[in-house]
């Protein structure tokens, strides 16, 4: 299958059916939070391997404010 460029794509989607569009753009949306549910949970899973190697200690939020605005 060959890439096609951005534009070419828009060109494309214009082409077809409003419904169409319509079904493809909830697709795209469904895949882009599944993707970002994936993402979230790996680096959830990263937090907690790092803090059971003891690379993090768990601090207050009163402590990270302080770090932040210092």
């Amino acid at each position: 299958m060959t890439a096609m460029r951005f534009a070419e794509l828009l060109d494309a989607v214009d082409e077809l059916p409003l419904g169409d569009q319509v079904e493809l753009v909830e697709i795209v949306r469904r895949r882009l939070i599944e993707r970002r549910r994936d993402e979230l949970a790996k680096e959830v899973e990263e937090a907690r391997s790092e803090y059971r190697e003891g690379r993090c200690v768990p601090r207050t939020a009163e402590e990270i404010l302080r770090d932040v605005l210092a």
